[in-house]
């Protein structure tokens, strides 16, 4: 036996076909093949496991012990296989529709318009997960996703949704420390916190106009929950959605350091396997979200700080 230990797989389906027939003619004939192919696959197989698998006799072809010991667990290996092929094929197609967003465009976003997509869609029954990572589509059971970045997923299909607007803020007592700035280059010499992506600040001086200010420097956070209270601690600058702060700006608790700003690259992206880009739910929740982004883009100007892809 090889190394590896599992045999050819079209071996193994030469196997049984022929097991099952007792005929190579037959056998070759449900595989659309021919039977000399049927007759090397054998004997590809044979070689593989290191014994005879048929007793070859002048009117046909007989199973030897070892075949007769080694055809159930292969028959039910393939009964199995097809088994669970039917059930992902039938769950790829069901109503369920699983979502994953980010908790800020969950609570900000998505819910408040939900109802939309299930008035326009009854037959799909959407369940939505929140998270800041980006969703393993082929293990977590997640159809398509929501996530803020620069919509580079490599694999991956990414449609811009909104773009968020983002300001630059610090604790009154990171100001007091360090004065507050009159031009944005001053806040190049800032500490800086950053999301996971690290790109916002770059993204943020270049809209100023300011190209050189080095390689990223300072902590990064995948929440922009935990984002806001490292700001709130004083522990540096960050840009943060607009909607996010309203509170927090009205309160004191944290100051604008420059104008709002719109990084259009820099947005909230809906993201899917290339491959479900054709699947009857995911185009349906695609055409709805983009739709519903053109459609109330004058309010997520106002509630959500955003603005329509």
């Amino acid at each position: 036996m090889t190394k590896s230990g599992l045999p050819p797989l079209n071996a193994l389906r030469a196997f049984e076909a022929t097991a099952r027939h007792l005929s190579v003619k037959n056998a070759a004939d449900e595989l659309c093949v021919t039977p000399g192919a049927v007759s090397q696959l054998l004997k590809t197989l044979e070689l593989h496991l290191g014994v005879a698998l048929f007793r070859r006799a002048h009117r046909g072809i007989f199973l030897t012990e070892a075949g007769q010991a080694y055809l159930p667990p292969v028959r039910n290996a393939f009964r199995q296989i097809g088994e669970a092929t039917r059930r992902i094929a039938i769950s790829a197609e069901t109503g369920l529709l699983t979502v994953s967003a980010t908790p800020f465009f969950a609570a900000a976003w998505l819910v408040p318009r939900l109802k939309e997509f299930q008035d326009a869609h009854p037959d799909i029954d959407l369940q939505l997960l929140t998270g800041n990572a980006l969703a393993d589509f082929s293990r977590d059971g997640v159809d398509v996703a929501v996530r803020h970045g620069l919509g580079r997923y490599p694999g991956l299909h990414s449609d811009r949704v909104v773009t968020v607007e983002l300001v630059p803020v610090a604790a009154p007592a990171l100001v007091a420390r360090l004065g507050a700035p009159t031009r944005p280059a001053e806040l190049a010499r800032w500490p800086q916190l950053h999301d996971a992506e690290r790109q916002g600040w770059h993204l943020w001086f270049q809209a100023q106009g300011i190209d050189e200010i080095g390689p990223p420097r300072g902590p990064a956070f995948d929440d922009s929950g935990l984002l806001l209270k490292a700001v709130l601690a004083g522990q540096g600058a960050a840009l943060l959605p607009a909607a996010m702060l309203a509170q927090e700006l009205a309160a004191g608790l944290l100051v604008k350091l420059a104008d709002v700003v719109w990084l259009q690259d820099f947005a909230y992206y809906l993201v899917y396997p290339q491959a479900s880009h054709e699947r009857r739910k995911v185009a349906a929740f695609r055409a709805w979200m983009l739709g519903a982004a053109a459609a109330h883009a004058a309010d997520d100007r106002s509630a959500f700080g955003a603005r329509a892809a």
